[in-house]
C-alpha cells in the first residue's frame, strides 16, 4: 500500500465511523507528512527521536533512536492483530 492509497483508505474510514467527519484525503495526507515527514522537512515524530526522545503510539508500538538510527518495536495490540490473537 503506497501513502496515496493510505489516505484514501483513512479518508473513507474517519467518515464511516459513528461519530466520524469528513477527513479528505488531502487532510489526511498533510496530517502524514506533519507526523512523518517528509524530504523537505522532518516530522514530528523525526524531531522527537533527534532529540532522543522515545515516541509511543499505545499498545501499537513506539519508534526509538539509537546512535542516529531510528528503529520501530510494535506494541501488543499490532502483534496480536497481525497474529490473529485480538481479544
Amino acid at each position: 500500500m503506497d501513502k496515496s492509497q493510505l489516505t484514501e483508505m483513512t479518508a473513507r474510514r474517519a467518515a464511516d465511523e459513528p461519530a466520524g467527519r469528513q477527513l479528505s484525503a488531502d487532510d489526511v495526507g498533510r496530517i502524514l507528512d506533519l507526523l512523518f515527514g517528509t524530504v523537505e522537512q522532518a516530522g514530528t515524530i523525526a524531531e522527537a527521536l533527534k532529540v532522543e526522545q522515545t515516541v509511543t503510539l499505545g499498545s501499537f508500538g513506539g519508534f526509538e533512536a539509537t546512535d542516529g538510527v531510528a528503529s520501530f518495536r510494535p506494541g501488543t495490540a499490532l502483534t496480536e492483530y497481525l497474529r490473529d490473537q485480538t481479544r
